[in-house]
């Protein structure tokens, strides 16, 4: 990172001074995805300047990489030719994603530059639920038929391969149904050139349908190893594929779509330095008074039970550590859960498993910090700090808590998530600030129902 923040400098510096030749031999060697991030950090009106300096293709590549907003910046910039130059070395799920982002009167544009067969492609594309294998599968592929030999097989490939987003792996259809797939290497082994496809290709197939969910895809492709897999429809007709590059995008998308939601705030479409602070306060400030609101609930509870805490106001001190803790061992057990759910080590079917293990563990957790808590209590908060108003009893009452609180916190923490996954609901919702609410009141509520029944107060 050091080392591209110097070579960032180094080009806003060249950039400045104007020395446009040597900008551009640097820009040459550089990777796409690494000149889109230094159009990114530049100032808008340079990035059409710095863009112009890259050769076509290098530039359709560049582009892609590029966030929405300086993609917007750059189509309003160029003439019909330079655009229609940039979207004919598009690919057309790229396409697809880049006319989902801009604004109407932009992919007016787009599409009047695009030929007929890329529209009708984007169109269908578009036409999927988002999210699904359908809305963002590409329709560049190489088909052959079983009938072809080895050897019109790699002449098709090399006639047809210059525009697929892929070759290594081919799909065999025979009218438009996929029959079996096959690899270049298959090809490139064979003996005999005149060997048919058909007899060398696998057709134990692995598919997805057009409206399968897009994190399902992604985890199949991680799960096989696949570099691709096939999209078909409801008549098993081959109408694209998803590879895993693309997969990799939506599962970083996903992850923290997912750590947002665990965080307590809406998910957002823009990067952190994108966001502007009402951006923040819009996706956070939904989630805060919904917490504060049922905080209400916690406020209640300690109303309930004033006579208790002037009763024995020793007990009021223990308060923070009882809900902290509580909140902090649901946290571990509902992110757990939830990262064995998205990764499908775990479903509803598995919820007495579950509930078993974090039961044992929760007791193991429990009795260890009852203990020290106890020891902790009595040297420390009686004999060191001189506090008279602990007695034994006190103590066992504040340990008993612990335990019990502990253990209904792992409870709530493994069985929210499950509940909230068998209902079709993101289980990242149920996460750290929903669970910790819960367990605020639950720990509450043991607190003082075996403060009045140990101490009778």
């Amino acid at each position: 990172m050091e080392r591209f923040e110097i070579v960032e400098k180094a080009l806003q510096k060249m950039l400045e001074e104007k020395k446009y030749t040597a900008l551009r031999d640097i820009l040459l060697v550089m990777n796409p995805n690494d000149i889109a991030q230094l159009l990114d950090q530049i100032q808008p009106e340079s990035i059409p300047l710095l863009f112009r300096l890259l050769p076509k293709e290098q530039a359709a590549e560049t582009f892609v990489e590029m966030e929405p907003d300086a993609q917007e910046l750059l189509i309003r910039s160029f003439s019909d030719n330079e655009l229609k130059e940039i979207v004919d070395e598009l690919y057309v799920d790229d396409a697809a994603d880049l006319v989902e982002e801009m604004p109407a009167n932009v992919v007016k544009r787009i599409l009047k530059q695009a030929d007929p067969e890329m529209r009708r492609s984007i169109n269908q594309i578009l036409r999927y639920p988002e999210n699904s294998a359908g809305s963002w599968m590409t329709t560049e592929y190489v088909s052959l038929r079983p009938e072809m030999t080895v050897e019109e097989a790699i002449l098709r490939i090399r006639r047809q391969g210059v525009d697929k987003e892929t070759i290594y792996t081919c799909y065999v259809t025979k009218d438009r149904v996929l029959v079996g797939i096959v690899t270049v290497k298959d090809l490139l082994l064979v003996q005999n050139d005149e060997t048919k496809i058909e007899d060398i290709m696998l057709t134990n197939l692995i598919s997805v349908s057009t409206h399968t969910d897009q994190e399902e895809v992604a985890r199949m492709l991680s799960h096989y190893n696949f570099l691709a897999l096939p999209v078909v429809d409801k008549e098993n007709r081959m109408v694209g594929i998803v590879t895993f590059d693309d997969a990799m995008d939506v599962l970083e998308a996903e992850t923290t779509e997912d750590m947002e939601l665990m965080g307590g705030m809406t998910p957002s479409e823009k990067s952190y330095l994108k966001s502007s602070a009402f951006d923040l306060f819009k996706n956070r400030i939904p989630w805060l008074m919904l917490l504060m609101v049922s905080a209400t609930f916690t406020g209640l509870i300690i109303t309930a039970f004033e006579g208790a805490l002037a009763a024995q106001v020793a007990l009021t001190a223990f308060i923070p550590m009882l809900m902290g803790t509580g909140g902090n061992s649901g946290s571990q057990s509902s992110v757990t859960v939830i990262r064995a759910l998205s990764l499908d080590e775990l479903g509803f079917s598995d919820v007495w498993r579950v509930l078993w293990k974090e039961l044992r563990t929760a007791l193991l957790c429990g009795v260890a910090l009852a203990v020290v808590c106890f020891v902790k209590i009595w040297l420390v908060d009686k004999m060191l700090m001189g506090n008279d108003q602990i007695t034994l009893m006190v103590d066992l009452v504040v340990c008993l808590a612990l335990l019990v609180t502990v253990v209904a916190a792992k409870v709530v923490g493994c069985l929210l998530p499950i509940g909230a996954k068998a209902i079709h609901v993101d289980p990242a919702v149920m996460a750290s600030p929903f669970i910790s609410t819960i367990v605020d009141a639950l720990s509450l509520l043991v607190y003082f129902v075996l403060a009045k029944a140990i101490l009778g107060v």
